[in-house]
């Protein structure tokens, strides 16, 4: 609760997003490029580049688009190395810098020498293109950086991208959705649709536990599900907002669309702990086992 007002009173201030990343790297430690964070989204690349390769065949020379670059590109850092011809990567806010590339470059590197990385199927010259890369460091602009990566970094409406029709292979993002307005995410999908090849795929990790509670070991992951809509909108806020949306309401919302759902990943959740929560009126008519739904990945192929 206390970071929620935290962050909400942060979000009525000028230059709200460099305020919130001092916030959280002094204090709440939430944006270091940790080991967790790093393996984690290393697991959502081998994710999607399975249900790519599973669905459509190599990796090869693909163009793909990332929604919710955040602060470190690992992802996009990922299919550079498994042979991607163009990464688009976009976000709202310009959260990524120079510093985090080379961050995140360098972490690459340091698993890649140790091993941990051996069942990636990463291209020996990206690899030594990545080497190369951190050697001249210092004379490369945060431009000419991203350019010898075969990135471009959009901060600009996902609703209303500055790409053409039929662009993408491969559309993904990780741990966005939740964290999305209803009209706005519709609006999201809409575009891609028509940014994505008429055989293309999109891959999208969703994560609907209640994001405090990565903070808070003392609350569960359904906690934010006992507020009511009204209490809701007083704990929320802009800086890091959570829809609280359960599988339910993103299947709805993609037949809506007339998106097909080719396969859904899900993580069951725990009913036990959903069971000690006394729900808000909203999440009452969800049948538990879908409202116990912690993670899922939506894939979507034409």
């Amino acid at each position: 609760m206390l970071k929620a007002f935290v962050q909400k009173a942060i979000s009525f201030l000028h230059y709200k997003h460099k305020i919130n990343y001092l916030f959280q790297k002094y204090v709440t430690k939430g944006v270091q490029l940790s080991e967790y964070y790093f393996e984690d989204r290393l697991e959502h690349l081998r994710q999607h580049s399975s249900f790519y390769s599973k669905y459509k065949g190599k990796l090869n020379d693909i163009k793909m688009l990332e929604l919710g670059t955040g602060w470190y590109p690992v992802i996009p850092l990922g299919f550079f190395l498994s042979g991607a011809q163009q990464i688009y990567t976009v976000d709202i806010t310009p959260l990524m810098d120079k510093q985090k590339v080379e961050i995140t470059l360098e972490r690459y590197l340091e698993y890649i020498r140790n091993g941990q990385l051996d069942s990636f199927e990463f291209k020996k010259k990206r690899i030594e293109t990545l080497q190369s890369i951190l050697e001249q460091i210092g004379q490369l602009t945060f431009h000419d950086l991203l350019e010898k990566l075969n990135i471009r970094y959009l901060v600009e409406d996902a609703t209303q991208l500055s790409v053409p029709s039929n662009n993408f292979d491969l559309i993904t993002s990780n741990n966005t959705f939740e964290h999305v307005e209803a009209a706005v995410l519709r609006g999201i999908l809409t575009e891609f649709v028509r940014v994505l090849k008429p055989d293309g795929l999109m891959s999208h990790f969703i994560d609907m536990s209640d994001h405090f509670a990565h903070l808070d070991q003392s609350i569960s992951i359904y906690n934010f599900l006992q507020f009511s809509e009204k209490q809701w909108k007083w704990i929320d806020n802009r800086i890091q907002p959570q829809n609280r949306w359960r599988i339910n309401h993103f299947r709805k919302l993609y037949q809506s669309l007339n998106i097909p759902i080719t396969e859904e990943l899900n993580r069951p959740g725990d009913l036990v702990a959903l069971a000690s929560i006394r729900l808000g009126k909203e999440f009452n008519s969800i049948p538990k086992e879908e409202l116990a739904i912690s993670h899922s990945y939506l894939i979507s192929s034409y």
